[in-house]
């Protein structure tokens, strides 16, 4: 039986592949667990300083397997339940310190949206398609959706993608901001890789404290986030890591 969702770590990178390409990549319980378990284990893992999601098949993820839900539930509680499994995966990438990018060729739509906005940066490709399409079914949006696609696009666009049944272009989200670099449809998942070898090469701990900082600025006032700010520095100035970069930049410059 093939594993609906792969987790490979090699170099630092940690790949998250979901794995049911039959599906759209669609969730199902099974793929939800291993979602959750995998997740957790990639942002606590200290080998790790690179995530990169990506999706087996011909499209990143269509959100949950509607088929399954009318096949397998019987109330709305377990949907609930269904997709606080889901969230658990969510919440592990977007509160974790461990820079996220997102090969999301062909198509997202639904949930997948939310799996998409869980990354910190996403590559489509020109063929891509991305659209809410919750209401189609009559269900309202989930796994993340509505915590964190006004954030990304602003209230009203955010508004007009979850009350119509659009799929965006390639070229839109980009506009929209959903999204950050198109290429060419077999060139996405390298793009994606090369980003994330990028972080790998970098100073690590300084981007993955910018995620923390940025991820998690809500929680407090400004004020409080200036003061984080400036103890955070402060700490980053510490490290050896740090210590060793800053002497090499002055070196260059003198």
């Amino acid at each position: 039986m093939t594993d609906p969702i792969l987790l490979r770590v090699e170099g630092g990178l940690a790949r998250i592949t979901l794995n049911r390409p039959e599906r759209l990549n669609a969730f199902n319980a099974e793929s939800a667990h291993a979602w959750a378990d995998l997740t957790r284990e990639a942002t606590s893992r200290d080998d790790v300083g690179a995530i990169l999601l990506d999706g087996a098949g011909r499209a990143f993820c269509a959100g949950g397997d509607v088929q399954d839900m009318a096949d397998k539930m019987d109330s709305g509680s377990q949907l609930t339940a269904f997709a606080e499994v889901i969230n658990v995966g969510i919440r592990a990438l977007t509160e974790s310190r461990v820079p996220v990018v997102a090969a999301a060729h062909g198509t997202t739509a639904g949930g997948g949206l939310g799996i998409l906005l869980a990354s910190d940066y996403a590559v489509v490709g020109t063929d891509s398609q991305l659209g809410s399409r919750y209401a189609r079914i009559g269900l309202t949006p989930d796994l993340s959706v509505t915590a964190q696609l006004a954030r990304a696009v602003g209230e009203r666009r955010a508004l007009q993608l979850v009350l119509q049944d659009r799929m965006l272009s390639a070229t839109e989200a980009l506009e929209w901001g959903l999204v950050a670099e198109i290429t060419a449809p077999d060139a996405v998942g390298l793009r994606a890789e090369e980003v994330a070898r990028f972080w790998l090469a970098g100073a690590r701990g300084a981007y993955g404290e910018a995620k923390r900082l940025i991820r998690s600025q809500r929680a407090r006032s400004f004020a409080e986030q200036l003061r984080e700010e400036a103890r955070s520095i402060g700490a980053a100035f510490d490290t050896p890591e740090a210590r060793a970069r800053i002497r090499a930049f002055t070196k260059r410059s003198s």
